[in-house]
């Protein structure tokens, strides 16, 4: 009896995800000169994103790179109804790399992934709908107007979330009060290395 529950349960686990397990959330280290920023990674609802993220992680190109950009009330300008205040900072590869840099992968919206930008949210920086690559944002608030069908983007398809940040949202507030000039922070912040894994103890900073 206790078989056959056993494997009805592994049944119900592997229910819309074509008999495979489902894949686990990765957590990722992002070590900069201002300290150490973690994020879990959803491999689950994000596939695209959070596999094209990790192939950036995984081939060091994330190494030197660096916060390049940092948005707040004095540097943003608000446009209300459709862009209010964006309070975040943006990093990108190193420099040195960008010629080796990968395809631009589709966009997962939001609509589909069910994932919200939301204080500590991960997302790709993007133009065109398609366009996201190595670039990555952080918010420190919440931004529905990111979100599928908010009118950020005129195309009001929104962003491609893809994590959240589960440790040091401490340095990205240190991150986004350093000097810029306009929203270029001056100078970038380095990112030392991306790798996989985080701290032991980790406690999740952001609110469900």
């Amino acid at each position: 009896m206790r078989l056959i529950l056993a494997r009805l349960i592994l049944s119900a686990s592997l229910l819309g995800t074509g008999g495979l397990p489902r894949p686990q959330p990765v957590l990722v280290r992002i070590a900069t000169s201002l300290g150490d920023i973690t994020i879990e990674v959803d491999s689950a609802r994000a596939p695209v994103t959070a596999t094209n993220f990790l192939k950036y992680v995984d081939a060091g190109f994330y190494t030197n790179g660096r916060f390049h950009r940092a948005t707040r009330d004095g540097n943003y300008i608000v446009n209300l109804p459709n862009r209010p205040l964006l309070e975040c900072i943006q990093a990108g590869i190193d420099p040195a790399a960008r010629p080796k840099a990968f395809a631009p992968v589709p966009l997962e919206r939001t609509s589909v992934t069910g994932l919200k930008h939301v204080i500590g949210t991960v997302s790709m920086a993007r133009g065109t709908a398609d366009s996201a690559t190595s670039d990555f944002f952080i918010l420190l608030n919440d931004q529905p107007s990111l979100d599928f069908g908010g009118k950020r983007f005129d195309d009001e398809q929104g962003a491609a979330a893809f994590g959240h940040v589960v440790s040091g949202m401490e340095v990205v507030r240190k991150i986004q009060q350093q000097p810029t000039e306009g929203q270029s922070l001056t100078p970038p912040i380095t990112i030392f290395s991306a790798t996989r894994g985080g701290p032991e103890g980790l406690r999740d900073e952001t609110p469900p």
